[in-house]
């Protein structure tokens, strides 16, 4: 993301972010066991309740009386079912009772996961930052082809969000003088803003387009969510997926995407960045940097459905959370 500064209010905002997170987290944790029995779900229930009513009704039909009849000389046999004693019929379905699969449905037929609302990931975060790469937990998507690569790439940097948050790291290199040649001032404040629109788009074609295109990779964040583990472990998850990432056939595999589509990156920018500035010390910074932050930005949209629902309560996304 270029020569960003690092102010010490934004590792405390890191910080801070971190707790909340593991606040959110621990609140929804603690409020799913002090309820044991919503751990039950209404398909669970609707289907509980349909297999006691067949239960029911078949134990007050009781088994078929058959009469047998013998005839002359060959003295056969046969059994005749009295309609009142007939089996009971097969109970009506329940209203917004899942469909059973019928004996001749295929038995390994894929049924796709559904979303939770409340942690399903916005494309936007509260309107400022951009979100096109993460995946809602549980949800099917289908291959990413270099169409959606071109779009997720084009979408992180020129949305109005990313050119948003591309004003947000300026601001921040304009108040940390973090590039001196720069200047002060208006015109100083362009120089920087317009470098940093340069760096986020470099950095996000070569880490979400050129380099995955190259190496069949996948280079968007799927996240964990709240039943693939605790607040650890999704923490641990999230900061790991700069190394590891999943290839388009599937299966995880080494993230050369973010680790080289970085370097690439920093290499290129030493083409618009004044001479002074271009040394191995800065381009190293530079690319340590970009992982870092691609890294804290993981973690952040990882729990991010669960620090918007410990902020904002009922209200999530514009539609109300499940009870």
């Amino acid at each position: 993301m270029g020569n960003f500064g690092l102010g010490s209010w934004r590792s405390a905002t890191c910080v801070v972010c971190f707790l909340v997170s593991g606040w959110c987290v621990g609140q929804e944790s603690s409020s799913v066991a002090g309820q044991p029995g919503q751990g039950m779900t209404a398909q669970t229930a609707l289907l509980d309740t349909a297999a006691g009513g067949v239960a029911s009704k078949a134990e007050e039909a009781g088994p078929a009386q058959t009469t047998t009849t013998q005839t002359g000389s060959d003295q056969s046999s046969s059994s005749q079912t009295t309609p009142a004693q007939a089996a009971p019929a097969p109970a009506a379905p329940i209203q917004g009772a899942p469909l059973q699969a019928s004996p001749g449905a295929l038995p390994n037929a894929p049924t796709p996961p559904s979303a939770s609302m409340d942690e399903k990931q916005p494309k936007r975060i509260m309107g400022i930052m951009p979100n096109f790469r993460t995946v809602t937990a549980g949800e099917t998507v289908p291959e990413e082809n270099f169409r959606a690569k071109f779009w997720t790439s084009t979408q992180d940097n020129f949305d109005y969000t990313a050119l948003f948050f591309a004003g947000f790291i300026a601001a921040d290199s304009f108040l940390s003088k973090s590039t001196p040649e720069f200047h002060q001032g208006a015109a100083g404040f362009a120089r920087y803003y317009w470098h940093s629109v340069a760096d986020q788009s470099v950095e996000n074609y070569f880490v979400e387009l050129i380099v995955p295109a190259i190496t069949h990779e996948d280079s968007r964040y799927f996240a964990l969510g709240r039943a693939g583990g605790g607040f650890w472990k999704r923490t641990g998850y999230s900061l790991s997926r700069v190394v590891v990432t999943k290839k388009d056939s599937g299966g995880a595999t080494f993230n050369i995407s973010e680790i080289a589509g970085s370097a690439a990156a920093v290499t290129v920018s030493n083409f618009y960045y004044p001479s002074v500035e271009r040394t191995a010390g800065n381009g190293l910074r530079s690319w340590g940097l970009d992982i870092t932050y691609d890294a804290v930005t993981f973690m952040f949209h990882e729990f991010w459905p669960d620090i918007s629902k410990g902020l904002f309560g009922k209200k999530l996304h514009g539609a109300p959370l499940k009870p």
